[in-house]
């Protein structure tokens, strides 16, 4: 026996997410917070399946329901770790005085606007000139590329317009840039 075969008694109890969370990667955490909610011997399925079958349905339905709401809270918890670790990682980076950090954004746009925008342009203009001579061959190669070529460019330009909306983002935030979503809010109705 193993996790996932309680997944349907605690479904049948009123607590789905928390089987579910059996069968995911915190499989074992979730069943500590079972046999706890449980009383069960030990924190092993099968211990568990036993403590299950031998409750009364109504306390089963109500350990089940307390069991959850620990396991919510337990993912709550690692969710507002991984979150201030991101954002720890996020203001270091902002922060930092690395020469690669602070010139990558500002290189891809140059290399993508000098190098690769005339060459496409070039293209472009090959294309004209056998579209407007009839060569077959030559609009039958750019035809079989077309998609290759919207997917490149989209791609390389999509990157492109989100550096440039977070540039605009971060200079406008200048000394702030640290303040919360709340003060962000606060500070735009404040505008209206």
């Amino acid at each position: 026996m193993d996790w996932t075969d309680l997944v349907g008694p605690l479904a049948k109890l009123g607590a789905p997410l928390l089987g579910g969370a059996l069968g995911g990667p915190l499989g074992a955490a979730a069943g500590k917070i079972v046999a706890d909610a449980f009383g069960a011997s030990d924190a092993s399925p099968a211990a568990v399946n036993a403590a299950i079958a031998g409750s009364d349905p109504v306390a089963a339905a109500t350990a089940a329901q307390a069991a959850a709401a620990r396991g919510l809270a337990a993912l709550a918890e690692i969710g507002r770790a991984q979150v201030a670790e991101i954002g720890t990682t996020m203001r270091a980076e902002a922060a930092s005085q690395d020469a690669l950090q602070r010139w990558w954004r500002p290189l891809y746009a140059l290399e993508l606007s000098l190098i690769e925008c005339p060459a496409f342009t070039r293209a472009v203009l090959t294309l004209l000139q056998a579209l407007w001579r009839g060569h077959g061959a030559g609009i039958s190669g750019f035809a079989n590329l077309s998609g290759l070529l919207i997917a490149y460019f989209g791609a390389r330009f999509g990157v492109l317009g989100v550096y440039v909306s977070a540039r605009s983002r971060e200079m406008r935030g200048g000394a702030n840039a640290g303040t919360s979503v709340v003060a962000d809010v606060v500070k735009a109705l404040r505008r209206k």
